[in-house]
């Protein structure tokens, strides 16, 4: 089952991790199923439909079948952040809900923009799988199913913040001991903004990571800079101030706690400097560590997911 899982992650992993590309992305079939909860005479903790209120909605079970389905139970909800509606799943470890004990959490940041490289609830689910974690993730702002619009690190933050304030206060089967944040491409921002402005965040996980959105601008072609124009207002030469908010190469003294990069040398959607670069910033003030990788790939090394596991458990 470990291979399995190890190879259906990595499968996963690799359309979330789409990243920065150009072309679309995979549409997912949302099957939903009738609610059922572990089967118990008491109240069960994890059963997400007790769990729907004002500001937590259209709670619906996802279908998943095959090893997934033997080890962790997903859910699709909609949160309200700025009044504005947000498409969210989470996955949770059966053998956490049998035990009817709190679990340790992981928020993800999806890469991407628009509909490519929207949030994929299988991906979450092999990420639970690996790491017998919650695992919990939003779409981005007017993407796939959420309302809002993308700014591509701007006020998604501010749904990235509600989520763990729900993870905190709302649903009560997750321990929030460990708390930790993990963001592939484009998602490396606001898993690095959350992690300045929030410290329940105790450690993260960047993979393929942007850290330096001025470099993400000049190093990419005129359809991705006309993307990052449309979703920020404007240029790096027009609005340094939003560009710099967006990159932590430039406050990374700011972030106290443990990171993982991963990286690859070659990757042409994110480039490597921008990952050897927010290292050199980390590495003399917080713990650091770096898995570097020769070839040219803007997704999850099958090899990685064992490493990622045993650093996310230190």
């Amino acid at each position: 089952m470990k291979k399995f899982l190890s190879i259906t992650l990595a499968a996963v992993m690799a359309l979330s991790l789409a990243g920065c590309g150009n072309s679309g992305g995979t549409s997912v079939s949302l099957e939903s199923s009738t609610p059922s909860a572990v089967e118990s005479s008491v109240k069960n903790i994890f059963d997400m439909y007790d769990y729907e209120n004002d500001e937590v909605f259209y709670v619906d079970k996802m279908n998943l079948d095959g090893e997934l389905a033997k080890v962790c139970t997903t859910y699709e909800f909609s949160f309200l952040s700025d009044g504005y509606q947000i498409k969210a799943y989470m996955a949770i470890p059966n053998e956490s809900m049998e035990a009817q004990k709190p679990c340790k959490c992981l928020i993800y940041n999806r890469g991407g923009h628009y509909n490519y490289g929207s949030l994929n609830y299988k991906s979450l689910s092999s990420i639970c799988a690996a790491t017998k974690r919650i695992v919990v993730g939003c779409e981005i702002r007017g993407d796939n199913g959420s309302e809002g619009y993308d700014r591509f690190g701007g006020d998604e933050l501010h749904d990235v913040i509600k989520l763990i304030d729900l993870c905190e206060n709302h649903f009560s089967f997750i321990d929030m001991d460990d708390f930790a944040a993990i963001g592939v491409s484009r998602g490396g921002i606001a898993t690095y903004m959350s992690a300045r402005q929030d410290k329940r965040i105790q450690k993260i996980i960047v993979l393929s990571g942007m850290a330096d959105l001025f470099k993400g601008y000049e190093e990419r072609e005129e359809q991705m800079k006309q993307l990052l124009r449309d979703c920020i207002g404007g240029t790096p030469e027009e609005m340094p101030e939003e560009y710099e908010k967006r990159s932590a190469v430039y406050w990374a003294d700011e972030i106290k706690i443990p990171v993982l990069i991963v990286h690859s040398r070659g990757d042409e959607k994110v480039s490597f400097g921008q990952a050897e670069q927010m290292y050199e910033k980390l590495k003399d003030h917080t713990e650091c560590s770096f898995i570097i990788h020769d070839d040219d790939l803007h997704e999850i090394h099958e090899e990685d997911i064992p490493k990622i596991v045993e650093w996310l458990e230190k």
